[in-house]
């Protein structure tokens, strides 16, 4: 559902400088150097797990979300970066009634740092913050393009330079939710009745791992990243997914971006491989990227 660059190069940079970046990696802008890029990206999914029971449902098909995603990355210094995200979401499933969703989901707003550089080993610390840009609908999921709360959030990151060029990354963060209103009196949060339009959306932890290889313009890695609320409910049987539940998704994938110069171009692709209360998701991303200096 989650859930995670368009920049004009003015003049020769360095190889940090060229590299468009994310929240989770190592990766900076120079200072006054903006990094943006446009993304698409595709997930789709047929069996998902009710609890823990894997799953069709014929009522839904093949679910679809698509989403399209503007983001901009910036060098305040070179050890303090800038990041901003606003995608475009839209959902639909190829059998039975459920409408499908679309509309602008939630404005996310990053800073991260270089805390500490010893030898081969370096540590970074992320802190981002969400909202809704839209009052989309939250409770009609899986159609829904978005939890729609309020998010903070704190990731660590540690970074190891190998021999020839290699790397390997390991990330963790935790993701502080607000409570979401909701249009209805009252909801079952687990067995427990509440009275109230107010959902308790539980807090959320997650954790990747990254081998990799970056040299000027060509980076490539294979990783592995879990996701799990911390608590909540399960899926009731042949029911729908509510805001409360405990959704969890361990995936592996593949991440590949060549840049030569101010244009590039990347590719990201990731499966589901084990999970709970969600649905066995396949995950495409590409994107345009584009550097281009502030003054």
């Amino acid at each position: 559902m989650k859930h995670t660059l368009l920049c004009v190069f003015i003049s020769m940079l360095s190889m940090n400088t060229i590299m468009a970046q994310m929240p989770h990696d190592q990766i900076y802008m120079n200072k006054n150097i903006a990094c943006g890029a446009l993304m698409y990206g595709n997930s789709s999914w047929t069996n998902y797990w009710e609890n823990s029971l894997k799953r069709d449902n014929p009522n839904i098909g093949k679910l679809s979300t698509e989403s399209l995603s503007a983001m901009i990355a910036y060098g305040i210094t070179k050890k303090i970066n800038a990041l901003v995200m606003v995608p475009y979401v839209k959902t639909q499933a190829s059998q039975g009634n459920l409408m499908g969703q679309q509309g602008f989901q939630d404005v996310s707003l990053w800073l991260k740092a270089q805390v500490f550089n010893y030898k081969q080993l370096h540590g970074h610390a992320t802190l981002g913050l969400s909202t809704p840009m839209s009052n989309y609908v939250t409770e009609f999921m899986p159609m829904s393009i978005g939890l729609g709360a309020k998010t903070f959030s704190a990731r660590a990151i540690l970074h190891y330079n190998l021999p020839s060029n290699l790397f390997i990354s390991a990330t963790s963060s935790y993701i502080v939710r607000s409570q979401v209103m909701v249009d209805r009196d009252s909801y079952l949060n687990g067995e427990k009745l509440v009275n109230s339009g107010s959902v308790v959306v539980p807090n959320a932890f997650d954790a990747m791992f990254r081998l990799g290889y970056i040299k000027k313009e060509n980076q490539l890695e294979v990783f592995a990243e879990h996701f799990s609320c911390a608590g909540g409910d399960n899926i009731r049987r042949n029911s729908m997914p509510f805001l409360t539940n405990d959704m969890t998704m361990t995936a592996v994938g593949a991440y590949a971006k060549y840049q030569p110069k101010s244009l590039g171009i990347s590719a990201k692709v990731s499966y589901v491989i084990d999970g709970q209360n969600a649905g066995q998701s396949t995950n495409v991303t590409v994107g345009v990227l584009y550097l281009f200096k502030v003054k």
